[in-house]
């Protein structure tokens, strides 16, 4: 036992080489996901622990929105929903593989989804922003009413004590310093029927709701993250209404404070808005998804902004999020050989944090 207690300690100066030369490639190495089904924490827990971690991923951004047992509201649960303990052991595998979590629920936009409201809309219809917009029995985009997703009115006095209590509630039960609000596709904003926001500038009321979020978080020193989408200007960019704006909000980027980590997402053409967001001020991590060939120029592209910047800018490019948009579950069978899903997503994962880790060798 001594002698393999001395072979770890005299291991270590090289492990914590090795560590170093990754984050100096690449800080962030991050995978965005649902969370897991209770039924399926164990599971998840082990694709942790068996995939995750030694592919050298430090962050996991786990969006949880209604899915954990709130106990500060419980009428928000959905119907299946982790527990105290099913986090627990999320959080433990994390702390011993050094991987910071960001739990996630939706803010502001995606408060429904195709014919289904989310859970803060279903029990307090009085924050929709939007509540003339009935949800169709079948969803079809496009449609008359321009419904995507509904969004909450962001001036409605009742709506944040809600919102605050299930943040503060989530932050604390995964021990976790940050926060992702989503804020990302938001296209029902300043309507003119609604008696709060009509006739009040969209960048503005956007400003407001991200800022009102940020300040809540810094309160207790956390931090927050959010999607980038709604910052860039969809028209000037040709990027159109999905991934930037269309609807004005872009000019809430000067209103919004500098220490709010953006997650700048694009998936069919490797943009490079990360260099637009760090010459703003932010801390940016590139976003990618399901198109390995995107995701792979877009992880060079990171590492030539990191290498080729001024020393300010070189530390505001964070690194990588790969994003999967399928369910935990679903993304624990890929790595699964005897289970034949779209693989696609998980190439895409797999390419690009093979690529830093080959590059991050001493």
């Amino acid at each position: 036992m001594r002698i393999i207690a001395l072979v770890a300690i005299l291991a270590m100066p090289f492990l914590a080489k090795a560590q170093c030369v990754t984050d100096s490639i690449m800080p962030i190495r991050g995978l965005s996901i649902a969370a897991p089904q209770a039924k399926s924490c164990d599971r998840f827990v082990a694709f942790i622990e068996k995939e995750l971690a030694p592919r050298g991923v430090n962050t996991l951004i786990l969006r949880v929105d209604y899915n954990y047992a709130y106990k500060t509201h419980p009428e928000l649960r959905n119907d299946t929903t982790l527990t105290e303990k099913d986090v627990k052991k999320i959080v433990g595998v994390c702390k011993k593989n050094g991987i910071k979590i960001v739990p996630q629920i939706n803010l502001l936009g995606h408060q429904s989804w195709a014919s289904k409201e989310e859970r803060l809309l279903k029990v307090y219809p009085q924050f929709d922003e939007t509540p003339w917009v009935k949800m169709p029995e079948k969803y079809d985009w496009p449609n008359s009413d321009g419904l995507y997703c509904k969004s909450y009115c962001p001036l409605h006095p009742d709506v944040h004590k809600i919102v605050f209590e299930l943040i503060d509630e989530l932050t604390e039960v995964f021990e976790a310093n940050d926060f992702h609000a989503g804020l990302d596709e938001v296209f029902y904003l300043g309507e003119e029927k609604c008696p709060r926001c009509a006739g009040r500038d969209k960048a503005e009321l956007f400003a407001g709701e991200v800022n009102l979020i940020r300040n809540h978080l810094a309160q207790k020193n956390r931090k927050l993250w959010m999607w980038g989408d709604r910052l860039i200007d969809g028209q000037q960019t040709g990027m159109g209404m999905w991934e930037a704006s269309m609807n004005c909000t872009h000019r809430a980027i000067d209103l919004i404070a500098k220490d709010i980590f953006i997650c700048d997402w694009h998936y069919e053409r490797p943009d490079k808005t990360a260099i637009y967001f760090a010459m703003k001020g932010f801390n940016v991590a590139t976003c990618v998804w399901n198109k390995h060939e995107v995701s792979m120029l877009q992880t060079q592209d990171i590492i030539k902004f990191r290498k080729e910047s001024s020393p300010a800018m070189q530390e505001r490019f964070k690194g990588i999020v790969v994003t999967f948009w399928g369910s935990a579950e679903s993304m624990v069978d890929n790595f699964d050989k005897s289970a034949e899903p779209d693989r696609e997503p998980t190439k895409a994962f797999l390419n690009v944090f093979d690529y830093v880790k080959r590059l991050s060798k001493p």
